[in-house]
């Protein structure tokens, strides 16, 4: 099992970048930058390259609609070639919030898309000719939708690694599928091992039939805060992720349109979803924030002492994740990730 971070910042991305290269001195393997509707992610991580050493740089995620898909492509073999080969990309179909809200896109056949756009960067990758004939992208240009001066063209460049992984942030039951017929990795967020088998089993095992024999097995990089000590103060650390689970089941979309509440019934709190939802949506998010299942914050985050944290790893380990992430909560966030580094080794 690897030890991962999504890289956290409320203010300045590059105060947060520079604290990374004293985490991966005490064993951190893979870090990720969310892009969102904030500073891009690729910025961030090409400075990331520059200020590590060993530590996997990873897009969480890059949306596919935002840019095309050879945009990602030179961006996913550049950055790989500045870190030496360092890089993964994390792709995904984000919500018709933020593409039509923030890139006045149509939030139009995210699957398809997203299948698409991995078929031609791993072509690319390989620095083959980008002739790609398909439901949402046809490459080059046809004569008819353009000036007819298109042809096919490859990568100028060589690329660092044809086998560059791409990962997928998925949560519904179809994208999962495809996620584990045909990504190198599956980003879930806000994971709950206990429920994961109930939630994801069937989907994860219908791609998993389907998946080349030419890739290796599916990575799966989840997991919460760590904060390790005794007594009611460190369990009342866990209220430092309300608002985050608040705001993804109450916010991050509309009625009916919302990923991350549909998950939060399929988890099995039906009723908490949909008051997180009313209330959040009203403006009452602090109310929103307090209706958030503590079963769920508990299961889902690494909070307690030392002996119910190597619990909470395992029950990752079992529920089939590879890359632990971890949002170290204390004074000395390199103590923290040195010490669970110890206890996956």
């Amino acid at each position: 099992m690897k030890l991962s971070m999504p890289l956290q910042y409320a203010g300045n991305p590059r105060e947060a970048a520079d604290q990374v290269a004293a985490l991966e001195k005490a064993g951190l393997d893979q870090v990720w930058v969310a892009e969102a509707y904030g500073f891009d992610a690729v910025s961030l991580m090409g400075y990331l390259a520059a200020k590590t050493r060993t530590v996997e740089i990873g897009a969480g995620i890059l949306n596919v609609f935002s840019r095309t898909p050879a945009a990602l492509l030179q961006t996913a073999a550049g950055l790989d070639n500045v870190s030496n080969g360092r890089a993964i990309l994390g792709l995904g179909a984000s919500g018709p919030q933020v593409i039509e809200g923030f890139h006045g896109m149509p939030y139009d056949k995210p699957l398809g898309r997203t299948r698409e756009v991995i078929e031609i960067l791993r072509k690319g990758l390989r620095r083959e000719t980008l002739d790609h004939q398909g439901k949402m992208f046809t490459l080059p240009l046809p004569a008819d939708q353009g000036l007819g001066l298109g042809k096919p063209l490859k990568l100028l460049n060589k690329p660092q690694r044809a086998d560059l992984p791409l990962y997928v942030a998925a949560l519904g039951d179809n994208n999962v599928a495809m996620t584990a017929e045909i990504a190198d990795g599956w980003l879930p967020f806000l994971f709950l091992p206990e429920k994961a088998q109930e939630v994801w089993g069937a989907a994860l095992a219908k791609g998993l039939a389907k998946r080349s024999a030419d890739l290796k097995p599916l990575e799966v990089s989840a997991g919460g805060m760590v904060a390790i000590g005794e007594g009611p103060e460190t369990k009342s650390l866990l209220d430092f992720a309300r608002p985050t689970y608040a705001l993804y089941v109450g916010g991050m979309g509309a009625r009916g349109k919302n990923f991350y509440n549909q998950l939060a019934r399929d988890y099995g709190f039906e009723q908490e979803a949909q008051e997180i939802q009313d209330l959040y949506l009203g403006g009452n998010k602090r109310d929103a924030e307090a209706k958030v299942p503590l079963e769920w914050l508990d299961k889902a985050n690494l909070v307690g002492p030392a002996s119910y944290v190597k619990e909470r790893i395992q029950a990752y380990q079992e529920a089939g994740v590879t890359s632990l992430q971890v949002v170290p909560i204390g004074e000395d966030p390199a103590a923290i990730v040195e010490q669970v580094k110890e206890w996956i080794s």
